[in-house]
């Protein structure tokens, strides 16, 4: 069967129209209508309801879609296998990251891997772990860096570090010079948090629940730069990695006391996917990068 009849199969289920599936396609939508009914006739059945105001699959065309898309998604791979190059003298490399990371991992691993192997092409993108689940499931992304706690068996994780949150203040905050605070200490802090969409808040919240702290939240922001910055120049402060703080010379981390709230990063790819060389030397890369950076992590 042709491969563009695959393309013209799942771009019509994908829009539920024979028109707007041709517009994306760039192509006239009487020869899409062909090629779709040439294809039902070799597989001998039916796979668009085209009877309502949309055009709907079949029960038929359900089946099938499952099995063309894991096709399609293991010829892709098959593609990529074919072009990797094991000296990698070339290649590509798909990576997401959850937002934290982009403030004190990614630049290192990304100055390592790019100056080791600067022919290999590197796509970083910032975004929430459960958008990188579906991406990774998707093959749109070929390793991510999140957190453990996901519920989707079919992406294998591999620890990398043990990151440690701290109360971060500005030096000049009047807990600056203070190496350690208690739990309910922080009930009288006025905080500026990242905001609900952000695993990191899920993760405060959880902790402050489990610890009976009320913590009073003055100002909410869905940017970790913009958290930064507010802690920099007011006397609020903030839950944040205490890496981050490290990073600033106007920004000090106090410890939390006598428990501290920490998660285990991972890296995740999905189940039985095709590893890449330059995957391969990726990740060896990012646990190179997190030993080194591990004194201040764990």
């Amino acid at each position: 069967m042709l491969a563009r009849q695959v393309r013209y199969f799942l771009a019509v289920a994908e829009h539920q129209s024979f028109t707007r599936a041709a517009d994306a396609l760039h192509v006239s939508q009487p020869a899409l209508s062909q090629q779709v009914r040439l294809m039902e006739e070799s597989l001998g059945v039916q796979l668009f309801d085209r009877s309502g105001r949309t055009t709907r699959l079949t029960d038929s065309g359900e089946v099938y879609l499952q099995y063309v898309r894991r096709a399609s998604q293991e010829f892709r791979e098959a593609k990529r296998a074919i072009h990797d190059v094991n000296d990698l003298s070339r290649g590509a490399l798909r990576v997401a990251v959850t937002p934290t990371f982009t403030t004190y991992l990614v630049g290192p691993l990304v100055e390592a891997f790019y100056s080791r192997y600067p022919n290999i092409s590197l796509n970083v993108r910032e975004i929430s772990q459960e958008h990188m689940e579906e991406l990774l499931l998707a093959d749109e992304v070929d390793v991510g860096i999140a957190f453990a706690g996901t519920l989707t068996p079919d992406i294998d994780l591999d620890p990398l570090l043990v990151e440690t949150l701290a109360l971060v203040v500005s030096t000049g905050h009047p807990l600056a010079s203070e190496t350690s605070i208690g739990l309910q200490a922080l009930s009288t802090e006025s905080l500026v948090l990242l905001s609900a969409e952000f695993a990191t808040r899920e993760q405060i919240d959880r902790f402050c629940r489990q610890h009976s702290i009320q913590p009073r939240v003055r100002i909410e922001a869905n940017s970790i730069s913009a958290v930064i910055e507010i802690v920099r120049r007011t006397r609020l402060s903030t839950l944040l990695p205490a890496t981050i703080a490290f990073a600033h010379q106007d920004l000090a981390a106090i410890a939390l006391d006598p428990v501290r709230l920490q998660r285990t990063a991972v890296l995740m790819q999905r189940k039985d996917a095709y590893r890449s060389a330059a995957a391969r030397v990726f990740i060896e890369l990012a646990r190179e990068v997190a030993t080194e950076l591990g004194g201040s992590l764990i």
